[in-house]
Parts: structure tokens; C-alpha cells; sequence
């Protein structure tokens, strides 16, 4: 018999180029989720062979409500 693919209690939820951190919030919440960590990182580009920070990505890590 196959075995079934338990449902994951968890996702993670990236706030997408032009969306806020509140309309990210809120989209979690409206799939039933419930955020539980926050996770900051930095996006780099080379200039002139040196790494500059131009952007930054954030993920959230949510749980099923």
C-alpha cells in the first residue's frame, strides 16, 4: 500500500516585491496560519568587484492554526 503524505503544519511565506510586511501578515492569516518567526536576509550585488547590500528578503515561518 502507498502511504499517504501527511499535510505539513508548517509554510513559509516570503514577502514578494511590492507587497508590505502587513499584506504578508494578513495573507497568512487569511490561509489559517499563524506566523511564528521572522527571518531577515540580505541581497547583495557586485559592484566594481566589491558585494554591496541592495535589497533585503523576508520570510516568515507559520504554523497551521
Amino acid at each position: 500500500m502507498a502511504k499517504k503524505k501527511k499535510e505539513s503544519n508548517k509554510k513559509r511565506f516570503e514577502v514578494g516585491t511590492g507587497e508590505t510586511i502587513d499584506e504578508c501578515l494578513d495573507r497568512i492569516k487569511a490561509e489559517g496560519f499563524m506566523p511564528v518567526r521572522r527571518n531577515e536576509e540580505p541581497v547583495f550585488e557586485e559592484v566594481d568587484g566589491e558585494m554591496k547590500p541592495v535589497d533585503r528578503k523576508i520570510v516568515f515561518e507559520a504554523k497551521k492554526m
